[in-house]
């Protein structure tokens, strides 16, 4: 069974929820990521999210845009992001699979590898699955195919401004579970969450059986508390990358600290109570 199904087949028969952070690769160097997804496996998180750098933005705010600059201005190339993660990946509570791995990722650097060699290459180094947030559901078969003939997950977005006969669509070719997309826009860190996502959450929830993942503006405890009744995890990006901005002024150990004291505030909101 692959890693993701696992995982929530787990949190599903404990009552819990999935805390997913993203971590962007390369910033401030591989080293550090690496130090960071273990962090944030050590304070509670279930998923992480790997976001490989690309020059240009997709669905990504300020603070992810120029944290993935600072890594492409060293020269990061993919292959080196695929080491670190098979060196992650070798570690527990990866090795096992209870932490599983996911790439954020351009379809363009799918592309460019080609789709089969990328996915095969992905799985030697230790990702379950995929989020490929450029590529249209339309034109999505081809990769979906050949990920679902190595139980690999591809993971689709859907957004607040989807029509209601393309997220189901979304929602029926999406494997793994299904980012919801919380607010119109960009990635970032929002005051609030829009009341209205419940509702669309709540009639996601009656076209499909997937877990559901909510992603985009969340950043506070009282976000992941009012998500967590809807939602079968959130995910959280902008909020702890925002801190890798103070690499420069901070020791390794301080930043990993500081990243993952937020996490454990944000897993401590979430299994409030639980």
């Amino acid at each position: 069974m692959n890693a993701i199904d696992a995982l929530f087949q787990r949190l599903r028969s404990q009552g819990r929820k999935a805390f997913i952070p993203f971590i962007p690769a390369g910033d401030p160097d591989l080293a550090a990521s690496a130090a960071l997804i273990e962090e944030c496996a050590r304070r509670g998180a279930s998923l992480v999210e790997i976001g490989f750098p690309y020059s240009d933005p997709i669905a990504d705010g300020s603070v992810i845009q120029a944290s993935y600059t600072r890594a492409l201005d060293k020269g990061l190339k993919v292959d080196q992001i695929f080491a670190m993660i098979r060196e992650v990946k070798a570690k527990e509570p990866f090795k096992s699979g209870d932490v599983p791995l996911v790439g954020m990722v351009s379809y363009s650097l799918v592309h460019h590898r080609g789709p089969e060699a990328f996915i095969k290459t992905a799985m030697e180094a230790g990702l379950a699955g995929a989020i490929v947030p450029d590529l249209p559901v339309e034109e999505a078969e081809r990769l979906s195919l050949l990920a679902a003939s190595h139980d690999f997950k591809l993971i689709h977005l859907v957004t607040p401004t989807t029509p209601r006969d393309r997220a189901t669509r979304i929602a029926k070719q999406s494997t793994g579970f299904l980012y919801c997309v919380s607010v119109v826009g960009i990635t970032g860190e929002r005051s609030q969450i829009p009341p209205e996502l419940m509702d669309q959450l709540r009639w996601l929830r009656t076209q499909t059986a997937l877990p559901m993942c909510v992603g985009f503006g969340i950043s506070k405890p009282e976000h992941v508390k009012t998500l967590r009744e809807g939602t079968d995890g959130v995910i959280v990006g902008s909020a702890l990358v925002r801190r890798l901005e103070k690499a420069s002024s901070l020791s390794r150990a301080e930043l990993v600290k500081d990243v993952g004291e937020q996490v454990a505030a944000l897993v401590a909101a979430l299994h409030e109570g639980i």
